[in-house]
């Protein structure tokens, strides 16, 4: 009965570390200001309170072409439940590429050009494409990916953190 009680405890004491460890995870970023490719003046302070997707991506990148069906899914699905979604184009990507780029496709989440890279230094310096990063409503990342990810991932998180709601 001793050793079951101990391996119990000891089960618990490990839960609660991992949650902990969990929780210091998660990491605030800045308060970035940005103007969207309407014209919109938004910050990130702004969106508190909604979970936000930053997605980091370029015209010539072909893995975040191929994101882009999943984002409108994600965005049809989620953002009538808050669901905010910003494309944050590379600072290397050039300006009218990406404008042309968007005359061709009607995308209806918030679109933004880096072009002095400061998306990219408040997020750790981001220079691969496609990168992702969601926020919760207290503005802290708690999941991030670099490369293409799988949308039942993505919406099993979405789906949790609009419980916490």
């Amino acid at each position: 009965m001793k050793k079951v009680t101990k391996r119990i405890l000891v089960t618990v004491l490990l839960f609660c570390i991992l949650i902990t460890l969990a929780e210091s995870f998660k990491k605030s970023v800045p308060n970035v200001m940005f103007t969207t490719l309407n014209g919109q003046v938004l910050s990130l302070e702004v969106l508190r309170g909604k979970p936000v997707i930053i997605t980091f991506w370029a015209t010539d990148c072909e893995s975040c072409l191929k994101e882009i069906p999943l984002w409108l899914e994600l965005y049809s699905r989620y953002h009538a439940q808050g669901l905010e979604i910003i494309g944050v184009s590379m600072y290397y990507d050039p300006p009218n590429q990406v404008i042309e780029f968007l005359k061709q496709y009607t995308l209806p989440y918030l679109m933004t050009l880096d072009i002095s890279a400061s998306f990219a230094k408040a997020f750790g310096g981001v220079d691969v494409t496609p990168t992702t990063f969601l926020l919760n409503q207290k503005g802290e990342i708690v999941w991030q990916k670099v490369g293409l990810f799988e949308l039942a991932e993505l919406e099993s998180i979405m789906q949790n953190l609009l419980k916490e709601k």
